[in-house]
């Protein structure tokens, strides 16, 4: 992608979710072409001048301030991770990208010991570096497939029986969070050749992923719960934590907690047991 035409799709994305009404703004009944605040509107709230916010949006204003950049932030209402997404558009990550991650042998021992859940260890881009048996039972078997297709966002959009576990108005919600996350990720590493070639294959597979794409939801995954209806397991409910391990935001550990005396904590140690005669 280009970061001059995504800074201004961003911004323009951003105004619009914005009426003159939510942030005090007076119409006097004026008749609007387009949603949202206008350019002048918003220079006005942020307080800096059209023209200087004009060529920000055009993306002609790599030497803006951090003062101007956090009055036009805190004007259109940005979260933390938007805040973020809107700084490294503006001022682009130029390094170059890394060799292949590994994850810490500790870290892989964690993920394997928790048996009686999903748990798994993402890196940049929701693929899945490491994953233990659960998550292959109850979720994904990440060893059917290539390793350049173990991400989250190629079930989640491009396999049907995957999908199929989850009701529309929930895949839906977790399809938005990895695409959003997915977003956060490119602006932090723009320059990253893996992460181009995925983005392409989904833009070129998935017109679903190309409209969530094209909303500009930005965010890293938060704490949520899921229901799962599995077609071996039955329907399972089940809280997921998502967490840094150590400093680096280039992996994320993700474990499944099942609620203690739940149907779901019951249906799992049942399928435990068995897994464990039948081994």
């Amino acid at each position: 992608m280009d970061g001059r035409s995504e800074l201004t799709s961003f911004l323009m994305s951003r105004r619009a979710r914005l009426r003159p009404d939510q942030v005090g703004l007076a119409t006097y009944g004026d008749r609007r072409r387009v949603p949202g605040l206008r350019r002048e509107e918003l220079a006005q709230l942020a307080g800096v001048s059209v023209t200087h916010y004009v060529r920000l949006e055009q993306g002609k204003s790599r030497n803006i301030s951090a003062e101007v950049l956090d009055a036009v932030a805190a004007a259109l209402e940005l979260t933390d991770d938007e805040r973020e997404y809107l700084g490294n558009l503006v001022h682009p990550c130029h390094t170059e990208p890394p060799g292949p991650t590994e994850v810490r042998a500790d870290l892989v021992d964690l993920v394997n010991s928790i048996t009686g859940a999903p748990a798994y260890i993402t890196g940049r881009y929701g693929n899945v570096l490491t994953w233990n048996s659960m998550t292959a039972t109850m979720l994904y078997d990440f060893t059917t497939v290539a390793p350049v297709l173990r991400t989250w966002t190629h079930p989640l959009f491009l396999d049907s029986d995957f999908r199929a576990m989850f009701c529309p108005a929930e895949w839906r919600q977790i399809a938005r969070y990895q695409v959003a996350f997915t977003r956060l990720a490119w602006s932090r590493h723009p320059g990253d050749p893996a992460l181009a070639m995925h983005l392409a294959s989904l833009r070129e597979h998935s017109a679903e992923f190309c409209a969530l794409w094209d909303e500009h939801d930005v965010g890293a995954w938060p704490p949520h719960r899921v229901r799962l209806d599995h077609p071996e397991l039955g329907r399972l409910e089940l809280a997921v934590e998502v967490m840094q391990p150590g400093e680096s935001r280039d992996q994320t550990f993700v474990a499944f907690v099942v609620t203690p005396g739940s149907q779901t904590e019951s249906t799992l140690r049942r399928h435990a047991a068995r897994s464990e005669r039948a081994g």
